[in-house]
């Protein structure tokens, strides 16, 4: 597990969140878009509502608040591989169900991707990825 205890985890953890989003989700979502898996390019600068935010930013934003919900659980995941293991499961599970079940619905969207395998499978592994990528920031940060 990281270093830290209670809350002063919190600050480490959104940052790891953040940075996850930036390097290991939009660099998994750059390798399923130019192998052609998905049509959703990385890094995008749409604006998002209802404050305009590039998407990329929008999407860090809300990486950093999933790095608090990762910090509350990651110290139940199992020690050595199986904490990495469990962090991709978290990663893809977690933020993948609540943007299928709440946020695509909430933006009119169909939810679950509108049950398109592709695009199902698309967020299972770019958000696989964050969890990951959360878990390596994590314990960098955690450790200076």
């Amino acid at each position: 597990m990281a270093s830290g205890s209670g809350f002063s985890r919190f600050p480490l953890a959104f940052v790891a969140g953040f940075a996850a989003v930036l390097v290991f989700h939009q660099g998994m979502l750059t390798l399923l878009h130019y192998a052609g898996v998905t049509q959703a390019a990385p890094f995008s600068m749409h604006s998002t509502k209802p404050f305009g935010l590039p998407a990329v930013w929008s999407l860090s934003f809300w990486g950093g608040i999933w790095g608090l919900v990762f910090a509350i659980f990651d110290r139940l995941f199992p020690k050595g591989v199986g904490y990495w293991i469990w962090a991709i499961i978290f990663g893809a599970i977690g933020p993948s169900l609540v943007a299928w079940f709440i946020v695509f619905p909430m933006k009119g969207l169909p939810p679950a991707a509108g049950w398109k395998p592709l695009g199902m499978l698309t967020g299972l592994l770019v958000n696989g990825a964050w969890g990951l990528g959360t878990a390596f920031f994590l314990r960098r940060f955690s450790r200076s």
